[in-house]
């Protein structure tokens, strides 16, 4: 095995990794305005994959990508996927046999998080460039392995992280990058998932450390990501705290499922998933070739990630972060204040004493999980200069998709890969392994009692500045 020694010393001499990280999509490298098409195949049926990476694909870029195959472990998913997607393309159970008789250019990688090295690796070295869903990986062996295998290759791996995407994160950047509080020193960011949406994540694989990585990798990367862009710095250290006190085995009572749960009466989580249609589609239609239960019970012992977060992250430029994610909150949202030499920027999102509103959380979590609300709204981003009023910077942008984010994303990667970007949102490799190496350490550091250096993960070294 290679040594971070070795490993770093290749780092100090290899340009083309760093440049590589910064350059704008592989996918610009395609002759699509001479009418060829990029060759697509998607690994992994669920519903992210076959809506969000799949249908919408299908529908908003037909003059430039085309689906020339589907893999999935489950036959039945697979039949499903080329019906609602809108494609005719073949389906295969094996990944390197529709690789080899497909010839794509683009690997989708939409399967559970601790199978996405497997996938991206084998694209990479069957001579593909790789598009992965969040999280890159699960684990620092399996981020290093990614990391040592796009270095070999001369393709490349672009990350769909969405949210920095949307109008108001996009706002936050800007005012961050243009120094309107000078240097920030210290972030204050907690992050609330209401007994819909994080109750979901528990019925789900995602309660399976080993399938997901925990809730401090599948969920937090998305905002460990964030972090890292706003504040444009690598984390360097982390120190964590984790329980488990609401779901698995904190409950008297259990089944083995929502449908046949003789709890269901009594039970306050109860989800009836024979009134969704799509899920009863893609999924307990398909029970019987995988064994894969969709609404399985929220208290059944084998969970075994954290359902309460707390974090303290130290950034290579000393900017020190206070981190928390709940997922048993009466309501879902986010607030994040920067503390600046020069001042202070406060934000928050769908908290309702906020604005003074009464939101029903039920129909939010619908909203969340369809992302297909266009409605229009305006929210501020609070800007305070020492010796000064505070300012009001309104921002207008829609609800569904991830606050306007995912329209745009997709618009990036697919029809204008080679626009340069002036709030760096495009996002590479090393974005998503520093992303998922916070939650990573966060893992490790609460079960060590100890904080974990980043960089005894993988031999990716910090940076003050991510550039």
């Amino acid at each position: 095995m290679t040594t971070n020694l070795n490993r770093r010393a290749f780092l100090g001499t290899s340009g083309a990794f760093v440049a590589g990280s910064l350059m704008a999509s592989p996918l610009a490298n395609y002759a699509i305005s001479n009418g060829n098409k990029i060759k697509a195949v998607l690994v992994g049926t669920g519903i992210r994959g076959t809506s969000f990476w799949g249908r919408t694909l299908v529908q908003d870029f037909p003059d430039i990508l085309e689906f020339v195959g589907l893999c999935d472990i489950n036959p039945g998913r697979l039949e499903y996927a080329a019906r609602y997607m809108g494609v005719d393309c073949p389906g295969f159970t094996d990944f390197e046999e529709m690789i080899r008789k497909t010839s794509p250019d683009l690997v989708i990688v939409t399967t559970m998080d601790s199978t996405h090295h497997e996938f991206i690796i084998k694209g990479l070295e069957m001579g593909c460039d790789v598009l992965t869903e969040k999280p890159l990986t699960t684990n620092e062996d399996k981020c290093q392995a990614i990391l040592d295998a796009e270095r070999r290759s001369k393709n490349k791996i672009i990350v769909g992280f969405n949210y920095r995407w949307g109008p108001y994160m996009t706002k936050i950047k800007e005012l961050l990058q243009a120094g309107s509080i000078g240097r920030v020193t210290s972030v204050d960011f907690h992050w609330y998932l209401n007994t819909y949406h994080g109750a979901s994540y528990f019925r789900r694989w995602h309660g399976l450390r080993q399938s997901s990585g925990s809730l401090w990798v599948h969920k937090a990367t998305h905002h460990f990501d964030l972090l890292n862009w706003w504040i444009d710095s690598d984390p360097s250290e982390v120190f964590a705290y984790g329980d488990l006190e609401h779901y698995g085995s904190c409950s008297p009572f259990r089944g083995e499922n929502c449908r046949t749960c003789p709890h269901k009466d009594s039970c306050k989580f109860y989800w009836d998933i024979t009134k969704d249609k799509r899920c009863m589609d893609l999924y307990v239609n398909n029970e019987q070739h995988d064994g894969y239960i969709r609404d399985s019970c929220l208290f059944r012992p084998e969970i075994n990630i954290y359902d309460k977060m707390s974090a303290q992250i130290k950034y290579r430029d000393n900017t020190v972060v206070n981190y928390s994610l709940t997922t048993y909150s009466p309501y879902e949202g986010w607030k994040i204040a920067f503390n600046g030499l020069d001042g202070r920027i406060d934000a928050w999102l769908d908290i309702p004493f906020m604005n003074s509103e009464q939101i029903s959380q039920s129909r939010m979590h619908e909203v969340e999980m369809s992302q297909d609300d266009d409605q229009l709204q305006m929210e501020p981003v609070i800007l305070h200069r020492l010796w000064e009023d505070y300012e009001v910077k309104n921002v207008s942008f829609q609800k569904g998709g991830h606050g306007g984010g995912d329209t745009l994303l997709h618009d990036q990667i697919f029809r204008n890969p080679d626009r340069k970007d002036p709030f760096e949102r495009p996002a590479g490799v090393r974005d998503g392994a520093m992303s998922c190496l916070i939650g990573i350490a966060a893992r490790k550091s609460i079960e060590s009692g100890h904080p974990i250096r980043i960089s005894e993960l993988t031999d990716l070294e910090p940076r003050a500045r991510r550039l």
